[in-house]
Parts: structure tokens; sequence; C-alpha cells
């Protein structure tokens, strides 16, 4: 395999198991409760990265600590959302997130971002409807909400964690999350002893959370910032098909139509705020002498 082929892989497998992390999410909150299922996954992943983490500073613990209580936020309300909707419709809901983020940073962006933007609308509201036009399912509305908070952590992410190490970081927002889950699941860990529902928690822990990051950091070091959201944009694919393939959940009219849509706007909005971006960026930077 050619030397330059390998960040594209790595990114792809990183997609492809974040897409897939819905359906993994919604299989153990079957078979145990939702606290205790995020317990079990910072609890894993926490020590996975204590194993391999060095030494952390006083700012990677500051950072990591207000980090790791949004973070939490995010896959609280993400994992309820998913135990009340399908992986598909979580997956391709939750990619709102990219359009939603640069608002929130309040990045300028030319008005065709927001066209973009409603693009996305129109494809959650497609998604919502599935069968036929109704309120809002409990889950979809979740997966939503958490799209907008997940928004607001990426942006927190850009404010605070600039020029931190990132596996310190991730280490300690790990840690928090296993602490600020402990307690509310501590009475019902027998309920996950099943090995399947072991499997599903070792799989979100080791392969979403460790193995992705590493993973993620890695191929982006060695590529270009537009090829690596190219790549992980394609998340919502992965999810759609790994619900449907695996899953065996249902895609109707309405669900293929509000798929369409969001990837669509979501690629359209990546594509005009970084174009916006990357003259910007080029006319900061210093020509070499």
């Amino acid at each position: 395999m050619p030397e330059s082929r390998r960040p594209d892989i790595v990114l792809l497998l990183v997609a492809m198991v974040w897409g897939s992390s819905y359906l993994a999410a919604k299989t153990a909150t079957g078979s145990a409760p939702v606290l205790t299922v995020l317990f079990l996954r910072y609890a894993i992943a926490a020590l996975a990265l204590v194993l391999v983490v060095r030494r952390i500073n006083r700012r990677e613990l500051k950072a990591g600590g207000l980090l790791g209580i949004t973070q939490a936020a995010v896959l609280l309300i993400e994992t309820y959302g998913v135990a009340h909707t399908s992986a598909a419709n979580a997956g391709l809901i939750i990619s709102f997130t990219l359009v939603i983020t640069p608002l929130l940073d309040r990045r300028r962006v030319p008005r065709r971002f927001y066209l973009a933007a409603g693009v996305c609308v129109v494809a959650i509201g497609f998604l919502m409807s599935g069968d036929g036009l109704h309120a809002p399912g409990l889950g979809d509305a979740l997966i939503l909400a958490a799209a907008v908070v997940r928004a607001g952590h990426v942006a927190l992410v850009g404010r605070v964690a600039t020029g931190i190490r990132p596996l310190p970081l991730t280490t300690v927002q790990t840690l928090v999350g296993t602490a600020l889950f402990a307690a509310p699941a501590v009475h019902h860990l027998p309920s996950a002893t099943d090995s399947a529902t072991w499997l599903q928690l070792a799989y979100l822990a080791l392969f979403c959370s460790v193995f992705a990051f590493l993973a993620q950091t890695w191929a982006i070091q060695r590529t270009s910032a537009s090829r690596a959201s190219l790549l992980l944009g394609t998340e919502p694919m992965w999810a759609m098909a790994a619900g449907i393939i695996l899953g065996n959940e249902q895609l109707t009219i309405p669900v293929a139509i509000g798929a369409v849509l969001m990837l669509a706007g979501t690629t359209w909005g990546q594509s005009i705020e970084r174009n916006h971006r990357e003259p910007t960026c080029r006319t900061l930077t210093p020509t070499a002498a």
C-alpha cells in the first residue's frame, strides 16, 4: 500500500467505527440502563488510556476537566436518544453538528452556508417523519439536542484546547466521565453481566473511543484538513449502513430522502465553510523567506 494512502484508509476506518457506534450503543442500552452503559464505556476507555499516558500537567487537567463535563453531557443525551430511535437516524441527525458548529463558534460564513443549514433542517424533518408526518419522536428530538450540545462542545474545544497534547486531554476527559457516571450506575452493574453486552461496551470503549482517537490524531497529522474532513464526513453513511444491514432497520422513503438531503447539506456546508476559511488562513500565514 502506498504511504500516501495509509492516512486515507485509517480515517475511513475511523468514520466506519464511529458510524457503527450508534448501533452498538443501541444494542447495549437494550440490555443495560443508559447510565450503566456510559459508566462502563468511560471506565474501560479510561483504564486503557491511563496505561498509555505518561504525565498530565495542570493546564491539561483544567481543560480536560471542563471538556470532560461537556463531553459527558453530549454522550448522555446522545445515548438516551439512540435508545429511543434507530441507529441510522441517530447517525444522520447527529451530523447536523457539522453546520451548527461554525455558527456557535461565531465564525463569519457566506450566506450560502445558511442555505446548506436549511437543507439539513428539511432533512431532519424527513428523518423524524419516519413512516409519515407526525410529532417528532423522543429519540430523534434527543439526538437533535445532542447535535446542538456537541457543536457547543466542539466550539469549546477550539477555545480551550489549543496547544494542549491530545492524549492527556482525552485521558482526563474519560476520567471525568467515569467519575460523573459512577454513582448513578453502581446499583445497576449486575445488569450488564451478559457477554454480548460486555462485547458491545468493549467495542464502544476500545474501538470507538481509544482506537478512533489515536488513529484520527495519527492520520490528521499526515494529510490535509480538508481531506480528513471529507473522509470523516462519511460517518453518517456508515451509521445508516450498520443500522440497516446489521440492525435490520427499515429504510422508508421519507428516511431515504432525509438521508440524501442531510448528506448533501452537510457536505455542501462543510465545503462552503472550508473554502471561506482557507483563503483567510493563507493570507494570515507569513511567507517563508
